[in-house]
C-alpha cells in the first residue's frame, strides 16, 4: 500500500485534540480509535512489542536484521492528533490527478486552492495532489508522517533490506504541546530519533522555537452604565488595553525566519470577566525570557493602575529550542542529510517556526531532528500534499533506516 492510500484512510478518522482538556492525556478519547488501527497494522506487518498504552501512545519495534546488530537503533515518531484550530471531523479528501498548475476548487465550499496564495503548487505540476473539500483540514499534519513511516517499514520488510533496530512511536496531543511528555524512552531503546512532522521533504529541522502559553484573567466591576462613573471597571476593555501594551509589530503576521512573536489565540469577555490566551515564541532563549518579562510587566502595570487582582497571569513553558541539544549530536543530522541526497535532493537546514515532539525528546535525552512529510498549508482548509512527494519521503525513510 502506498503512503498516500494510508493517509486518505487515516484522514477520515477524527483525532482532533482539545487544549481546554489538556490536563488529561489524550485530551480527546477519539484519538484511541486511530491508535488501535495503527496497533493492528504494526502487528500485521510483523512488528514486535506492539502496544497501545493508557495514554494512546502506540509503540512497536523491529529488531536489527542478522548481521546489523551493531548498527544504531533509530526511532521514527509522528503524532496522531490534528490541530484544534480548524474542524477535523468528516474529512473528505479529494484527489487531483495530473495537476496542471491552475486553481483547484475545494469541493463545493467556494474556496479555491491557488498557486498565487500557495507558490509550492508550482513545483507540483504533473503530480497527483490530495486536498480537502474546503470544509475541514486534511490531517496530513501528521497523518502523512504516520503513513510514510509505516509504508517505509513495510517496504523494508517486503524487500528484506538489511537494517539496524527500528523503533516507532505514534503520539497523542502534539498539537497542544503534550505529545512527548509521557513517551517512554525506555520502550523505544533508540540511540537517536526523527519526528516526521514537517513540510518540504528535503528539509531537516534542527531548530524550534522556545515556547510558552499565557492565560490572563481580568476581573472587573459591573454596574449599570447609567450610574457607572467612578464605579465601573470594564474587564473587556482592560483586556484590550493589555493587548495594546504588547509590541504591535511582533505578531505572527509581521514576522518570519528567526523572528519571535506574541500571538493572541483566544479572547472572551464581558464587563465583569475577560480572558485572553496567548502563545509566546522565540528561537533565542534570552529574547524568549524578555518576552515573558514583557507579559509580566504589562500585568503588573494594569494591577497598579486598576487595583491588585484585576489581572491574573499564568505562564506555562511548553518546549525549548532543540538546537542546543542537537549541536552535540551531529551524526543524527548528517545521517538524515545523507538519506535525502540518496534520492537526488539537496538537503536544507531550516528553523521550524513552531515545535515538534522532537524538541521535548531532545531535552529528555533522545536527539531528534525533524523531517518533512511533503504537506503544506497545515491547520486549515487549504492543506494539501503530493502523492509523489509522499512516495519520495517514504524512500528517504527507507534509506535512513537501511544505510549504514
Amino acid at each position: 500500500m502506498r503512503a498516500s492510500e494510508r493517509l486518505i484512510r487515516y484522514a477520515k478518522i477524527h483525532t482532533t485534540s482539545d487544549e481546554n482538556n489538556s490536563e488529561h492525556t489524550p485530551s480527546t478519547r477519539r484519538q484511541f480509535e486511530l491508535s488501535r488501527v495503527l496497533e493492528a497494522e504494526l502487528k500485521e506487518l510483523g512488528f514486535q512489542q506492539v502496544s497501545v498504552d493508557e495514554h494512546a501512545y502506540v509503540y512497536g519495534m523491529l529488531p536489527a536484521s542478522p548481521g546489523c546488530e551493531g548498527r544504531p537503533t533509530v526511532a521514527l515518531i509522528a503524532h496522531l492528533d490534528t490541530a484544534p484550530d480548524y474542524p477535523g471531523e468528516n474529512v473528505r479528501p479529494q484527489l487531483v490527478p495530473d495537476y496542471d498548475g491552475g486553481e483547484i476548487p475545494l469541493g463545493t465550499s467556494g474556496r479555491v486552492l491557488s498557486p498565487e496564495m500557495f507558490p509550492d503548487l508550482r513545483n507540483r505540476i504533473g503530480h497527483t495532489l490530495i486536498t480537502t473539500d474546503g470544509t475541514t483540514l486534511l490531517g496530513a499534519d501528521d497523518k502523512a508522517g504516520i503513513s510514510e513511516i509505516i509504508t517505509a517499514c513495510e517496504e523494508i520488510l517486503r524487500e528484506a533490506l538489511p537494517h539496524g533496530g527500528i523503533a516507532v512511536c505514534f503520539t497523542p496531543d502534539e498539537e497542544i504541546g503534550h505529545g512527548a511528555e509521557l513517551l517512554k524512552l525506555d520502550r523505544l531503546g533508540a540511540d537517536y530519533g526523527y519526528t516526521v512532522d514537517g513540510s518540504e521533504i528535503e528539509t531537516v529541522n534542527c531548530e524550534t522555537f522556545n515556547a510558552a502559553a499565557a492565560e490572563l484573567k481580568f476581573t472587573g466591576v459591573s454596574v449599570h452604565p447609567g450610574d457607572a462613573k467612578n464605579r465601573m471597571k470594564n474587564a473587556a476593555r482592560i483586556a484590550m488595553e493589555f493587548d495594546g501594551l504588547l509590541p504591535a509589530a511582533e505578531r505572527p503576521e509581521h514576522t518570519e525566519d528567526h523572528e519571535g512573536f506574541f500571538h493572541l489565540t483566544e479572547m472572551q469577555g464581558s464587563t465583569e470577566q475577560a480572558v485572553l490566551r496567548y502563545i509566546i515564541r522565540d528561537h533565542d532563549a534570552a529574547r524568549f525570557d524578555v518576552r515573558k518579562a514583557i507579559m509580566e510587566q504589562a500585568a503588573k502595570h494594569l494591577n497598579e493602575k486598576y487595583g491588585e487582582g484585576t489581572v491574573t497571569l499564568c505562564l506555562r513553558d511548553q518546549y525549548r529550542n532543540m538546537e542546543e541539544q542537537l549541536r552535540e549530536h551531529p551524526e543524527a543530522v548528517e545521517r538524515a542529510e545523507k538519506a535525502i541526497r540518496s534520492v537526488g535532493l539537496e538537503p536544507r537546514r531550516i528553523p521550524i517556526r513552531g515545535g515538534t515532539d522532537g524538541a521535548q525528546l531532545s531535552f529528555r535525552g533522545l536527539p531528534c531532528p525533524n523531517l518533512g512529510t511533503g504537506g503544506a498549508a497545515f491547520h486549515g482548509p487549504y492543506e494539501h500534499i503530493s502523492v509523489e512527494d509522499m512516495d519520495t519521503m517514504t524512500e528517504i525513510l527507507k534509506k535512513l533506516l537501511t544505510e549504514d
